[in-house]
């Protein structure tokens, strides 16, 4: 439990764990009466909001730490956890209806083998959805110091395409209103980061705090990729390796 980036709604501020829940509410839809594998669930959250509506869920994610609290917190009927390498999948070829992996592939260093194995456990019809925080350009020294990798919008959809005929881009978001963003515009100076008091305009601008933030408060959608700060992708037709 104790990587940073690894998220845990009982201690984590509401508005965190809502950017990261609202890609499986978004995922949902797909989901539904279907077989699904979460690969990198973490404390398994997510792969309990699927199991709501999927027929069965598979959560997978390489700590056994994080497996054993997903066990012990989320588990269900018919969800259950295994600890899973992402890059060697543990199950026989087209096992899935849908595979979810949301901010998983910035992590890896072998996202070839990682991409080949979600396409080979994918059924023909099956769908691969999948997300990433999006950078102005592919780098592989990013700032942030978990990620081996963060995506261009160019790059990423180049990157799934090389094993799903179609790839379809979304972007994830927070709603401002026009007065924060008017805000943010004149921020060029970094003036909030001078007058400590414009971190508590939140009632001026009418945009919540991103701690406080709720699941109505973001928004993934097509379109207006440039002012996402993560690309998610709806992956078919997978092709094999």
């Amino acid at each position: 439990m104790s990587h940073p980036e690894r998220i845990v709604p009982d201690e984590t501020e509401p508005g965190i764990v809502a950017i990261h829940l609202k890609r499986y509410v978004f995922a949902e839809p797909w989901c539904r009466g279907r077989e699904v594998l979460d690969v990198a669930c973490g404390v398994g959250y997510g792969s309990a909001w699927l199991a709501q509506s999927a027929a069965h869920v598979v959560g997978g994610d390489l700590s056994e730490d994080a497996i054993a609290y997903a066990q012990a917190r989320y588990g269900a009927a018919n969800v259950e956890f295994r600890v899973l390498d992402a890059a060697a999948l543990p199950f026989p070829a087209g096992s899935f209806d849908v595979v979810c992996s949301f901010e998983t592939i910035e992590h890896l260093p072998d996202r070839d083998a990682y991409l080949d194995e979600v396409a080979r456990v994918l059924r023909r019809d099956g769908v691969f959805l999948v997300s990433t925080p999006r950078s102005d350009s592919t780098t592989e020294r990013p700032d942030n110091p978990f990620h081996t990798v963060e995506y261009s919008i160019e790059d990423f959809e180049r990157l799934l395409r090389g094993r799903f005929r179609s790839v379809e881009l979304h972007g994830q978001r927070r709603l401002q209103t026009r007065r924060h963003r008017a805000m943010q515009r004149l921020d060029v100076a970094g003036l909030r980061r001078r007058l400590r008091f414009l971190r508590r305009a939140s009632v001026l601008v009418g945009t919540p705090p991103t701690a406080e933030a709720g699941l109505d408060d973001l928004v993934i959608e097509q379109g207006g990729l440039e002012r996402a700060s993560e690309l998610v992708a709806v992956c078919t037709e997978p092709v094999a390796a």
